[in-house]
Parts: structure tokens; C-alpha cells; sequence
């Protein structure tokens, strides 16, 4: 059965529209051919994120989302844990002068883009992300 869930950890956190977010993320996978299967978001603190980039990717950065992929091979079914810094969001919507629910709302996207397969390392692949998480950002409706 698809379930969408969302935690928090080390943070007072509470996403507004859960139910049209499901929504919305359901119907991006479904736009890449993927079915939800369990997605756990779990919204948390800077340094909780940190901690988590050291010991599980040796990356010695903050950052404002990991996506892990539990998905089987050659599955269409997407299982995936997605840690997303509330911190790390405050601080992008001010820097990008946009607000905390668009930046929010982005971020929530990006993990999903990355689950459908795209990729963000290369120029090339990060301006197509990028104009992916605008037209997801677009087809919200909400």
C-alpha cells in the first residue's frame, strides 16, 4: 500500500497541507511512470542532517536534503527515507529571496526528482533538475 509519511527529528515542525502534498508528490512520481510505495520525510534540525551526511555519505558539509533510495532494482515501486533540514530551508528562502514554503516545497521535490532518476552533479544535469523542480513547483495547485 503507498503511504507518505512525515517525521520530525530534533525539531518543533508541523507541514501545513500534508494532504495536498501527497498529492502533489504522488502525481509527480506517477508523471515519471513510479509508484509510491513507503516515502518517509523527516524534517529536522541542521545538525542532525550534518551528522547524518558525515557517517552515511562522508561528507563533512551541511546540507538541505539526503534522499535514500530503498527502492528494489529495476522496481517502478519507489521506497525512499528523506531527511530535509528545516533550519537549512529558513536560511535558503532568505538567501534566495523566496519564501519558506516555495523553498520548502522545492526541496520536497528535489528528493522526489532524484528517486524518478534525475540527477544534479554535472551543469548540464542540474540546470534540467532545476527546471524540472519548476515545472513541478508550477503544477502544485495549492
Amino acid at each position: 500500500m503507498a503511504e507518505i509519511n512525515f517525521f520530525t527529528e530534533q525539531i518543533d515542525f508541523e507541514l501545513e497541507d500534508k494532504e495536498k502534498v501527497v498529492e502533489w508528490i504522488t502525481q509527480t512520481f506517477e508523471a515519471y511512470d513510479k509508484a509510491v510505495g513507503e516515502i518517509n520525510y523527516i524534517f529536522c534540525s541542521d545538525e542532525y542532517l550534518y551528522d547524518i551526511n558525515v557517517e552515511y555519505l562522508n561528507h563533512d558539509t551541511y546540507t538541505d536534503i539526503i534522499t535514500f533510495d530503498n527502492s528494489e532494482p529495476d522496481s517502478n515501486k519507489v521506497d525512499s527515507d528523506i531527511f530535509v533540514s528545516i533550519d537549512r530551508i529558513k536560511d535558503n528562502a532568505n538567501k534566495f529571496e523566496t519564501s519558506f514554503k516555495d523553498e520548502l516545497h522545492r526541496v520536497i521535490i528535489h528528493g522526489v526528482l532524484h528517486l524518478c532518476g534525475l540527477k544534479d552533479k554535472t551543469e548540464e544535469d542540474a540546470l534540467e533538475m532545476r527546471t524540472s523542480e519548476q515545472k513541478h513547483l508550477a503544477l502544485r495547485g495549492f
